[in-house]
């Protein structure tokens, strides 16, 4: 059987457009890979075959007919269950349909549309995608493929995303990311994740969490993915900086706020990577980021998300309060006692400190530190509120900073950790500087190898 999915996205779009592959074959192969191993996986809430073979049989004719709609015509590109898509439902993790306000396509899903990309199917999400964990008690959790003994957390909020990609049904897969639920998800899969600059990627058609902190974003399985669809989509910049290789970057090494408390093997795995790219002539050097402990230790206390979460439920969705996971209604408890005086001088908390950290990061190229803390738990290990909370709060802590702080950032797989499983690297930059972001990343990557190459593929997905 063809291994096309396997296979960069650069190198698939060019053999598209020559006949040498058809959007139909890539199709199928996406369809049968989830048949095989979806079962298990458990990556989508909807699956939508037929609808992933027209559209490829009208890319292929649009092909023939001498019609480039797009670079990513004819390549199959999984939804987060947050997006609206024309004729499709949109649940947001929640047990029930959510009205029709929410099912109307926004710009970043009709700009896939129009150049015919291939929606297979809408992943699973946590609910209302308010959670870094990735669970789910109405639908079920996606399973990480990388323990084939144990059932871990995929991560969220975007948890069937990153699964999408492993499994094979899948070369681009949409996420969001408000505290770090496209990295997170990316890093315990062994995927690629990009978090857009706060305002940079439109944000029409996706039910919002927290406006201001809400950013859409991309999970492929290397960067070179990640650059080819990122060219595409990006509203700025349609081709990337040119930095062929790391000699001579300022790599700033985070401080030890991202490293400290880290499970074993992680913080190893991280260095590791870095001590390469010192080898292949990047400069190391020691960077504190302002404003790191402030905006976090609000974060801690209920930040501003759940104040525009838990008012967004009142406005549009009070009946969908009733019904809310225990897991997301212990996080917004706060929200209800939060004054309107409290709430705005969080938000100029933020945005004092924001300021500060992105004058600060010019002086470097760009900011690394490891994407999440810990392993991934086991199912079992965050089924009780007791449980969930302080591994949630774990898994989101280095990533929330580039939420907090207005940045932009970019996870990669560099190693794996003592319990074996993915290990992410964080690069983040100044808000705005996604494009360079993403060349420096790419630049990485051709010195460490994508993530096949250094981690290998997950066991129950070979």
């Amino acid at each position: 059987m063809a291994r096309h999915m396997e296979r960069p996205i650069a190198e698939l779009a060019r053999d598209l457009r020559a006949g040498a592959l058809s959007a139909l074959a890539l199709a199928e192969e996406a369809i049968a890979n989830h048949e095989r191993r979806g079962k298990k996986l458990g990556a989508y809430k909807l699956w939508k075959p037929a609808e992933a073979r027209r559209v490829a049989r009208a890319a292929d004719d649009a092909f023939k007919r001498g019609f480039d709609l797009g670079p990513l015509q004819g390549i199959p590109v999984s939804v987060k269950d947050l997006y609206a898509v024309t004729g499709w439902p949109t649940y947001a993790g929640t047990p029930k349909r959510l009205p029709r306000e929410y099912e109307l396509e926004g710009p970043i899903i009709a700009n896939l549309r129009r150049q015919m990309a291939i929606f297979p199917g809408k992943t699973h999400t946590v609910e209302f995608a308010y959670g870094g964990v990735g669970t789910n008690i109405h639908w079920g959790t996606p399973r990480n493929p990388w323990d084939a003994k144990r059932p871990r957390i995929p991560g969220g909020s975007s948890s069937g995303a990153g699964v999408s990609l492993c499994e094979g049904s899948a070369l681009v897969a949409l996420g969001s990311d408000t505290g770090g639920s496209v990295r997170i998800p990316a890093s315990l899969t062994g995927n690629v994740g990009i978090k857009t600059t706060a305002g940079r990627w439109p944000l029409g058609g996706i039910v919002p969490l927290s406006p201001i902190l809400d950013t859409a974003g991309i999970l492929t399985r290397s960067v070179a993915d990640a650059a080819y669809a990122f060219t595409d989509m990006d509203p700025y910049s349609k081709c990337l900086p040119d930095i062929r290789n790391v000699a001579g970057l300022r790599i700033g090494v985070a401080d030890r706020f991202f490293w400290d408390d880290c499970s074993p093997g992680i913080v190893e795995g991280v260095e590791r990577a870095l001590k390469e790219l010192e080898r292949a002539g990047a400069r190391l050097v020691k960077f504190s980021l302002p404003g790191v402990k402030p905006v976090y230790e609000c974060f801690r206390e209920g930040g501003i998300v759940s104040v525009e979460f838990y008012a967004n439920l009142l406005n549009k969705l009070p009946a969908w309060i009733k019904t809310l996971d225990p897991m997301v209604v212990q996080r917004f408890a706060k929200a209800r006692e939060m004054t309107a005086a409290e709430f705005v001088r969080r938000c100029r908390l933020f945005e004092d400190n924001a300021r500060i950290a992105n004058a600060r990061l010019h002086e470097i190229d760009v900011l690394v530190s490891p994407t999440t803390a810990i392993t991934p738990p086991t199912l079992k290990d965050v089924s009780t509120v007791a449980g969930y909370g302080p591994r949630n709060l774990m898994v989101l802590r280095n990533t929330t900073i580039g939420n907090l702080l207005r940045l932009c950032a970019i996870t990669m797989p560099v190693a794996r950790d003592r319990a074996r499983m993915p290990v992410g690297m964080q690069l983040m930059a100044a808000g705005g500087d996604d494009a360079r972001l993403l060349a420096v990343a790419l630049a990485c990557e051709r010195t460490l190898g994508d993530g096949v190459r250094r981690i290998g593929r997950p066991p129950m997905c070979r």
